[in-house]
């Protein structure tokens, strides 16, 4: 399967995430436990994993499992990492409005790269640290409401502090799918080996959250198992396949590509929400959003296309080959 069929798929699933979710709301509120999702979108990650890794098994010759525990105490890690960015996340919003928070948070796309480059010594040309700042820019161009207005006062208005923790809001989220493409890459294990242990653990740390949750609230709503499936529609439940599905096709671009391809695909679906809101939710277009989407298509070309594209075809050869080289 071809990575840029995935990546399509993971756009077209991450785009409809929120259209569900925003969907699953009855007069503006959730009738169900919202943090239930989670948990269960891993727990359906898991069955889902584990059948393809049994029908693996079947096969001759079985797939390779690593199962020492230096190897199987490295994957609880995402999901610690993804627990603290949580927590920084409602610690940011603290500080900064909602849009505020969403335009800082373009900043992953920039330190995903940092991180890529630095821990995976993954090597990227001129050319496509040109298309990653880019995608930052447009999409954050596509954010924007307008100049001198409102949002763009409340952007700059923000305390120090909500601008630290943003920073390491995008830190956190690029470490995290940084360190999740080392540990599927680290060996030739089964992509749905390391499937079963990466949601193994976070089905863990999601229901360890609920039972934290109930002493939180010191029962007054009931114990979770009980509000597990409470106010649950087909379109919750549509949202819990749609959360699980993203997670495994996340699982083998991480395995197959990288995570500059998984930027650009949620990236991209953010961009195509905001063109499906105009028609689901009467959501008004803006030349910001035009200028966003021409920008980011630029810099998906930038990235993705062979150097040699953007020369002329007359231009001297020595011309073309430092010119390759210095891209390169």
């Amino acid at each position: 399967m071809k990575w840029y069929f995935v990546a399509f798929l993971l756009t077209v699933l991450t785009s409809s995430q929120g259209i569900l979710t925003t969907l699953s709301q009855s007069n503006g509120k959730y009738k169900y436990d919202y943090a239930t999702v989670p948990f269960l979108a891993e727990v359906f990650k898991l069955i889902v994993s584990s059948v393809f890794l049994w029908r693996e098994c079947k096969n001759s010759p079985p797939p390779k499992m690593t199962t020492d525990w230096k190897t199987v105490r490295l994957f609880p890690i995402p999901s610690v990492i993804y627990l603290i960015h949580n927590n920084v996340q409602f610690a940011t919003l603290m500080y900064v409005d909602t849009s505020t928070y969403q335009i800082m948070g373009n900043l992953k796309i920039v330190t995903t790269g940092i991180l890529f480059r630095l821990f995976l010594k993954k090597k990227l040309s001129n050319l496509q640290w040109m298309a990653i700042t880019l995608l930052a820019v447009g999409t954050t161009t596509s954010q924007v409401k307008g100049c001198g207005g409102a949002s763009c006062d409340s952007l700059f208005s923000a305390p120090i502090q909500g601008y630290m923790l943003g920073v390491l809001s995008a830190c956190l989220s690029a470490l995290a799918g940084v360190y999740t493409e080392f540990l599927m890459k680290k060996n030739n294990d089964s992509l749905y080996w390391q499937n079963v242990q990466l949601y193994t653990f976070g089905a863990i740390f999601n229901m360890a959250r609920l039972v934290f949750d109930d002493f939180r609230a010191e029962f007054e709503s009931g114990p979770w198992w009980q509000r597990l499936f409470n106010g649950y529609s087909i379109t919750t439940w549509m949202v819990v396949l749609n959360l699980g599905s993203s997670g495994l096709l996340v699982s083998w671009i991480m395995k197959y590509a990288d995570n500059i391809v998984k930027v650009y695909s949620t990236s991209m679906a953010m961009l195509l929400t905001m063109v499906l809101s105009v028609f689901l939710f009467s959501f008004k277009p803006t030349l910001q959003l035009f200028l966003g989407i021409i920008i980011c298509m630029m810099s998906l070309h930038m990235y993705f296309a062979p150097p040699t594209s953007f020369l002329n075809d007359q231009w001297p050869p020595q011309i073309v080959s430092s010119w390759v080289s210095s891209a390169v």
